[in-house]
């Protein structure tokens, strides 16, 4: 076991440091909105006009410019007999519009989260990389929860939201700057067989919003419909391309794989790791 946690931490540290790996999406204009403006822009969109704006400011590379230089995130699995290791890259928190100094940590459907990630030749993650996700992030953010209602759906709830989890991330910023790994201030968008085994299909499918002590305030839920979003929901981006002993891989390939897939999931294999694109 000593031996499995020295390989995956040297593992770590030549990821980190010989492949830097970087977001592929275009440099973000100076002249791009910032996140209040972005807000004030889709406050009251319609959900379509307003995914579709999503995507497109996403496109043209209207992010803050630290989430360029992704996160490596590694762990070992016990695969017949033998321990298996993986390097896998994310970016810093969750998806965001907008500049440094002013972004907008953007809930959306899972359908327009898996549209982004294609686009940017990523993947979302399973249950079983959040809970490395947060093993791995420096900033570990308390859970800021909002009273449930139906307003927890609109813009103005996704806007204060937005300002809870900044003055709690603010308290980080002298030891861990803007491109620390950030975790705990969302729960996320989940890749899981219940996205196509759920009754009735066509759900999101979400988990995570740990706590301090790394327990998960949100088990694996598929309560919603694929449209849905609240303000409690983040985008975390995962980089298609991992590394299994110093292999190359996508994560596909290991979710499917019928013993690759103890690495990445603890739902056995996911045969179908994506949400459909309607």
């Amino acid at each position: 076991m000593y031996k499995s946690v020295l390989q995956t931490l040297l593992l770590i540290f030549y990821y980190s440091f010989s492949i830097a790996q970087i977001l592929n999406i275009p440099p973000r204009n100076q002249a791009d909105k910032n996140g209040s403006q972005i807000i004030s822009d889709i406050r009251n969109m319609p959900l379509d006009e307003r995914e579709d704006f999503i995507f497109k400011e996403v496109s043209k590379g209207n992010i803050p410019v630290f989430y360029r230089k992704m996160s490596a995130v590694a762990d070992s699995a016990l695969i017949d007999g033998e321990y298996k290791h993986i390097v896998y890259y994310v970016i810093p928190d969750y998806l965001a519009l907008g500049s440094n100094h002013n972004y907008f940590l953007c809930p959306m459907s899972p359908i327009l989260g898996q549209k982004i990630a294609n686009k940017l030749n990523c993947t979302l993650p399973t249950r079983k990389m959040v809970n490395q996700i947060w093993n791995a992030a420096t900033v570990k953010i308390r859970p800021e929860p909002i009273p449930p209602g139906p307003e927890m759906t609109t813009i103005p709830v996704f806007a204060i939201h937005n300002s809870m989890v900044w003055d709690a991330r603010r308290n980080f910023l002298s030891e861990n700057p803007l491109g620390s790994l950030v975790s705990g201030n969302k729960k996320d968008v989940v890749i899981s067989n219940l996205i196509y085994s759920s009754s009735p299909p066509g759900r999101v499918v979400i988990y995570g919003w740990h706590d301090v002590s790394g327990k998960n305030i949100q088990p694996l839920y598929a309560g919603h419909s694929d449209n849905y979003a609240d303000y409690s929901h983040g985008i975390r981006l995962i980089q298609n391309e991992v590394y299994v002993d110093g292999d190359t891989l996508q994560v596909k390939d290991v979710l499917m794989s019928p013993k690759l897939n103890l690495l990445l999931s603890d739902e056995g294999v996911i045969s179908a790791p994506y949400y459909p694109i309607k």
